[in-house]
């Protein structure tokens, strides 16, 4: 039975397409990280960022979050507001930024807004303020 022939079957068909769409739903994360604007960075390169470029820190966690501690510095607005208040960091531009939240998942969302209102150098905690913490890194209160 040739391929052609086997796609010809319905049943065939549907479960081949079926596979089509899981496999690429499945590398789709991976492809849009690799051409994404949004850079993800460790601690320690986030560290590095900070004291070598004079990076923006910012916490997009929500206030009471934010109020349990922060990374040293960090500027706080939460995601939800971010998009009506981006332009707050318009005088910063220019500078790289860091945002981070808990863990990692909400920053890269806040990491796409900043791109959009014209950040160039956009980066995104990996791990958020809970890998920083496991690295023994300060945290202000």
């Amino acid at each position: 039975m040739s391929f052609l022939s086997f796609l010809q079957d319905t049943n065939h068909l549907m479960l081949f397409a079926v596979f089509l769409l899981s496999g690429g739903m499945l590398l789709w994360p991976l492809v849009n990280r690799r051409f994404s604007p949004v850079k993800d960075v460790s601690s320690a390169e986030a560290t590095q960022l900070i004291n070598r470029r004079n990076a923006v820190v910012l916490d997009v966690r929500e206030p009471k979050e934010f109020e349990g501690g922060r990374l040293p510095g960090a500027l706080h607005i939460p995601l939800s507001q971010l998009a009506g208040r981006a332009s707050e960091l318009a005088k910063m531009v220019s500078r790289p930024v860091v945002a981070y939240c808990d863990s990692g998942r909400k920053s890269r969302s806040a990491a796409g807004v900043l791109t959009k209102a014209g950040f160039q150098e956009v980066y995104s905690l990996q791990g958020g303020i809970l890998a920083w913490k496991k690295d023994g890194l300060p945290v202000e209160k």
